[in-house]
C-alpha cells in the first residue's frame, strides 16, 4: 500500500510564494512601525509604516505576475496570498488609522468592520475563483473592491501625518456618540469595508 508522502512546506513552494511572503513581511513591518510610533510619537514611523504598504502592494502584483509567467499556481499560494494581504491591506491601514488618532471606541468597532469586511471580502473570491473562471480559465472580474484597494486610505493618512493632522489635530475633528468618540475621518474605512463586501463588478486586468 503506497502511502502518501507527508507535506512539505518548502518542497511545495514556488517563486511566487516567496514573494507572497515578501508582501507579509512589508504588512508586519508596518505593524511594528506604528507600535514605535506608538511608544515614542516619532513621526517617521509612522512614514515607514504608511510606506510598506505600497512595497506590499509591489509584492502582491509580483507574485501574481511571476505564477502566470512560470505557469505554477496552487491552493496553498492562493492561501498564502490571502493571509499576506489580510495583513498588509486589512490589519495594517486599520492600525496605522489607530496610529493616527482613531482611537474612539465608534472608530475601533468600524476599524474592525473594515478588516472583518476584507477577510470575507478574501474568503469569497476564494470560494468562487473556480466558478468565475469556468468558462476562460481565467477571473475576469471581482466582486467587491479588492483589499488592495485600502492603500488609497493609507494615502490619505499619510497626508494627514505629513501636515501634522494626527491624534487632537486629526482632520473633521470629533464627534461624540452615545458618550463615546468617532472621528469622522474613520468614515472612509466604513465605506471601503461596505464596497468590499459589495457585489459590484470590477473588471480584472
Amino acid at each position: 500500500m503506497n502511502r502518501p508522502k507527508p507535506f512539505s512546506m518548502i518542497r511545495e513552494f514556488h517563486l511566487a510564494d516567496w514573494f507572497t511572503l515578501g508582501n507579509a513581511f512589508c504588512g508586519v513591518g508596518a505593524l511594528f512601525s506604528v507600535m514605535t510610533y506608538l511608544q515614542n510619537r516619532e513621526l517617521l514611523h509612522l512614514f515607514y509604516a504608511c510606506g510598506l504598504i505600497p512595497a506590499a502592494l509591489v509584492f502582491d502584483v509580483l507574485d501574481g505576475r511571476i505564477a502566470r509567467w512560470r505557469q505554477k499556481s496552487s491552493a496553498m499560494g492562493r492561501e498564502l496570498d490571502s493571509l499576506a494581504d489580510v495583513i498588509s491591506f486589512g490589519v495594517a491601514p486599520a492600525m496605522i488609522a489607530y496610529g493616527c488618532g482613531m482611537q474612539g471606541l465608534w472608530d475601533r468597532i468600524i476599524l474592525g468592520f473594515f478588516v472583518a469586511a476584507g477577510v470575507s471580502r478574501l474568503a469569497r473570491y476564494n470560494i468562487t475563483a473556480e466558478t468565475l473562471s469556468a468558462d476562460t480559465g481565467k477571473v475576469t472580474y471581482f466582486e467587491g473592491t479588492p483589499i488592495p484597494t485600502s492603500l488609497l486610505l493609507v494615502i490619505v493618512m499619510w497626508v494627514a501625518a505629513a501636515q501634522g493632522a494626527t491624534g487632537d489635530a486629526l482632520w473633521f475633528g470629533e464627534w461624540k456618540l452615545a458618550g463615546f468618540v468617532l472621528h469622522p475621518l474613520v468614515l472612509m474605512f466604513a465605506v471601503s469595508g461596505s464596497l468590499m463586501i459589495s457585489r459590484i463588478r470590477i473588471p480584472k486586468f
